[in-house]
């Protein structure tokens, strides 16, 4: 069966990535993106830090942001989404990354002095993909791994989405927390799984019922049925095989050891 086409108004979802400190986790971000179908990746102002695999990082220039390339170590990362890294768009400001955008989440686990309603993921998923199946453009923000978004950022966004956890220990990486709600959205998309069901080709009632009879014979060559009488008992192995709705290939490997059973017992 051939794969299931994606979505086209998951492209109306852009995940925002807000002054990331780490080299890797944008690449992992990436990752987790396009693992649940979003390809759209907006950086706005990136803050990276030096790591062993970047000695030297690319420093952000908010006068030409078209300007700045991600390291290496992002791309490593990405794996199999080096083309969401690739097409990544790069702004200064969260007001840039927000222009066109009708639906904005700013993701935060924090307790803040503000009035908006903090949901859950699933909560809010099912309305995003919704807005974005109707032609809007959605954003999921995502603030710095230290310090989160600014209280000025969460009031560029309409809606507050917190990942719900253990009270007393919660610390998700940044690219755990695209993949939570990555998911959650995707969840909502409704895309067919039958691609990854295995085709079965099931054994026809006469191809079980010859493959009991050649289970009868081996009984029967083994002794089984010296002090039994068969007629109940095959009836009950028919019922057995019947329910268990055996595959072709099943039929012909138990037909291949009856076989054998019975090769063995005339050599000996």
């Amino acid at each position: 069966m051939e794969k299931p086409q994606l979505p086209d108004f998951l492209q109306n979802i852009t995940v925002v990535l807000a002054r990331t400190s780490h080299p890797s986790n944008i690449g992992s971000a990436a990752r987790a993106m396009k693992t649940m179908g979003l390809t759209r990746l907006t950086l706005v102002a990136p803050n990276l830090i030096a790591t062993p695999q970047t000695e030297i990082p690319p420093v952000f220039d908010a006068e030409r942001p078209e300007n700045f390339v991600l390291p290496e170590e992002s791309f490593v990362l990405a794996s199999g989404a080096k083309d969401v890294l690739e097409n990544a768009r790069i702004v200064a400001t969260l007001q840039d990354a927000l222009a066109d955008t009708t639906l904005s989440c700013a993701l935060t686990s924090r307790k803040r002095e503000l009035t908006a309603t903090m949901h859950t993921p699933r909560e809010l998923c099912p309305n995003l993909i919704e807005a974005a199946r109707q032609g809007e453009k959605v954003a999921l923000v995502f603030g710095n791994e230290t310090f989160g978004l600014s209280i000025e950022e969460v009031m560029l966004c309409n809606r507050l989405m917190t990942i719900n956890g253990n009270p007393n220990y919660f610390s998700l990486n940044l690219a755990q927390a695209v993949q939570v709600v990555c998911y959650e959205l995707f969840s909502h998309v409704d895309l067919s799984m039958d691609y990854l069901r295995p085709e079965h080709e099931y054994a026809t009632h006469a191809q079980v019922t010859g493959m009991v009879g050649h289970l009868q014979d081996a009984m029967d060559a083994v002794g089984f049925f010296d002090r039994r009488p068969p007629e109940r008992l095959m009836r009950r192995m028919q019922s057995v095989f019947d329910r268990a709705q055996l595959e072709r290939e099943e039929i012909d490997i138990l037909r291949g050891f009856f076989h054998n059973i019975e090769k063995k017992l005339k050599q000996d």
